[in-house]
Parts: C-alpha cells; sequence; structure tokens
C-alpha cells in the first residue's frame, strides 16, 4: 500500500500515497526521532526518494520486502534490501502493479500481490478529489523464489486477493479477498490450497496479521451498521474505490473464533502488528488529528493507548522483531519534497 492522503493500504495492507504533509529537508540521524518518542533510539532512514512502504522482515531478520515506486516505474513494485539498507534489489516483475509482499520460511521464496498477470501497465488510479481513495484491483497473491524467478499464482479468483502475510509458525497465509463478494478475511496453506474463510460481516476486514506464537491474529475492520453507512460502502464495493472509514482494531484466534474488538473510538485505526509480548498490538491512528497519523500502543486485555511516534504527517506500517529490540516502520520524517516516504528502523526501548 502506500501514501497518499490516507495510509498505505489504509489497506495493507497496500499502497498509499499521502498528499499535504509538511516535510522537513536536510534532517540528521538525531533529528530523525522527536523529542516525545521515548520508545525510539537510533532511527536510521533506509530508503531515500519516493513512496516506499510496508517493509517486513525476513525471517532470519537480516532482509526487508518492501514496496516502492520510484524511477522507471510508475506505480508500486517490490523489492528486497538489507536491515541497514543496502543492496537494494527488485524482486518482482517490472509489470502491472503490486502490494503486499512478505517472505516465507526459509526466506528463499516469497510473496505478493500483483495484476501483472491482466496486463503490463499501471492501472488506472482512482479518483483523489474527494480525499484518499484506495482501488480495489484485480490482484492475485503470487509466490516466487527470493530472486523473483519461478513465479506462480497461488490465488486465481477474480478481483481483490491481497494483505498477505505469513504466520512466524510457517504454516499459514492471512489474506483480504472479494471472492464472496465482501472484504473478509481468510487463511490458507503456503501453496494457496485449504482456503478457509474466517470473518462474516458485512463491512471491510483486512490488514490481518499473526501473532508471533502464531495462536492470534490482529487485523482493521468497519462493519456499518446505518442504511446510510451500509449504502456508502456498497457503493464503494460497486465501483472498486475505498474511502476513509472509522476502522478499529480487532483480534481473534487463528481458527477466526473467538474476535474481540480492542479500539473504540471514531478514528481510522489500521496496520496492526503484535508486540511480541503477546499482550499489546501497535497500530496507526489519526485519532488525535484527522490529517496527522502515528503510530501507538495498546494493551489488549485493558484497551489503554500510549501513543509512540509525534512526527508531522505519517507513520505506519510498523513491524517488531521477534526479540522485540528493533521496530521498522514507514514515515514522512526525512523527506526532501512533499508526499515522500520512506522506511526506518530503530531500536525500541520498552
Amino acid at each position: 500500500m502506500k501514501v497518499k492522503r490516507w495510509p498505505a493500504l489504509f489497506f495493507s495492507s497496500l499502497s498509499i500515497i499521502f498528499f499535504g504533509l509538511l516535510i522537513s529537508n536536510g534532517q540528521t540521524e538525531k533529528e530523525l526521532c522527536h523529542p516525545q518518542e521515548k520508545h525510539l533510539i537510533n532511527v536510521k532512514q533506509l530508503t531515500f526518494g519516493g513512496e516506499n512502504a510496508e517493509a517486513y522482515f525476513s525471517f532470519d531478520e537480516k532482509k526487508l520486502i518492501f514496496q516502492s515506486t520510484r524511477e522507471p516505474f510508475k506505480c508500486d513494485q517490490i523489492f528486497i534490501m538489507n536491515i541497514d539498507g543496502t543492496e537494494v534489489r527488485l524482486v518482482s516483475t517490472g509489470k502491472g502493479r503490486t502490494t503486499c509482499s512478505y517472505f516465507l520460511p526459509g526466506d528463499n521464496e516469497i510473496i505478493y500481490s500483483s495484476t501483472h498477470h491482466l496486463s503490463n501497465e499501471c492501472p488506472a488510479p482512482p479518483d483523489f478529489k474527494q480525499g484518499y481513495v484506495w482501488g480495489l484491483f484485480d490482484y492475485d497473491v503470487f509466490r516466487a523464489k527470493v530472486d523473483g524467478s519461478n513465479l506462480r499464482n497461488i490465488t486465481n479468483s477474480p478481483g481483490y486477493d491481497a494483505e498477505a502475510t505469513v504466520s512466524p509458525l510457517g504454516d499459514s497465509i492471512v489474506f483480504t479477498s472479494m471472492r464472496d463478494g465482501d472484504l473478509e478475511i481468510y487463511t490458507m496453506d503456503l501453496d494457496g490450497k485449504n482456503v478457509k474463510r474466517l470473518t462474516f460481516e458485512r463491512g471491510y476486514d483486512g490488514g490481518a496479521f499473526f501473532s508471533f506464537d502464531g495462536k492470534k491474529i490482529c487485523y482493521r475492520a468497519w462493519h456499518p451498521q446505518t442504511p446510510s453507512e451500509i449504502s456508502q460502502y456498497n457503493h464503494m464495493l460497486e465501483v472498486r474505490a475505498l474511502r476513509t472509514m472509522p476502522l478499529q482494531i480487532w483480534i481473534m484466534d487463528a481458527d477466526g473464533r473467538n474476535k474481540k474488538q480492542i479500539t473504540n473510538n471514531k478514528a481510522a485505526n489500521l496496520a496492526p502488528f503484535f508486540h511480541p509480548d503477546g499482550r499489546r498490538i501497535i497500530f496507526t491512528s489519526n485519532m488525535e488529528n484527522p490529517k496527522e497519523w502515528d503510530l501507538y500502543m495498546v494493551e489488549i486485555d485493558t484497551g489503554k493507548i500510549e501513543r509512540v511516534t509525534y512526527y508531522e504527517g505519517f507513520d505506519s506500517f510498523p513491524m517488531f522483531t521477534r526479540d522485540g529490540k528493533k521496530l521498522v516502520w514507514a514515515s514522512n520524517r526525512g523527506g526532501k519534497i512533499k508526499g515522500e516516504t520512506n522506511i526506518f528502523i530503530a531500536d525500541w526501548i520498552d
């Protein structure tokens, strides 16, 4: 996803393009961390220029896979780099639009969603005149070797199949699909077999990640209730473009049971990821300012929320290492031009 008026895939989610942000120029490494960001030290910028988002660690935590719009490409492609930002290389085809990439166990293979099987061209973006809009393109989930070779699709259904992430146990993929007419969460084996639907309530369910023990799934959801909300949501599905909605953070068992809503506000809460302790979730929200996106931490049992980042603009797509000592995320900080989004890594202080 990527960053425009609303965060990348508000929906995994996916590529977003974040407009209208005030970006500072020429910041030093020290200046990349706001004084109130007490959990973050040794902040390092890994990418420089373009729109970079959704960076996720390999299983050995030595590399990152991410999506980026950069020259000569006109829309998102998938890249891999070392965790120090070196040896960046393209691993998708360079055709169509891609999103939501992840390593498979052993780090010899990867998955990502793409439209290249339908056209070499980037699909036309939605109309952004009414603010952030996320296009529900005809993505399928593809699997390939880590160098991009031996590419084959592991989903083959009309419409949207994206937002795929892999269990730390290495035995399952969770993803979002419109195969049943609504945006729901599913799991499948690493080869695409044994697809199981986990969510059933009308509305958007997506952006799912497993807990580190593989027993839980966190995700974002909006279930419209009023006739007006339902009509609005149905229209978005009809035109295949989603606008801003009041997403909340939820958790459920890995088999779809015991669903529980964690946040309860009127904001857009997205990009959830479990802390390794299994008791907290880090996520993105505009709860304090509709035009500002920051990282927050919520306690699963109590619902208590702590703000993590304070930079003006956009901070999203957080992911911890297994030991909880490092955090990677996407941010507008350090950008040289308006709307630039880069990948950052920092030591986490608890």
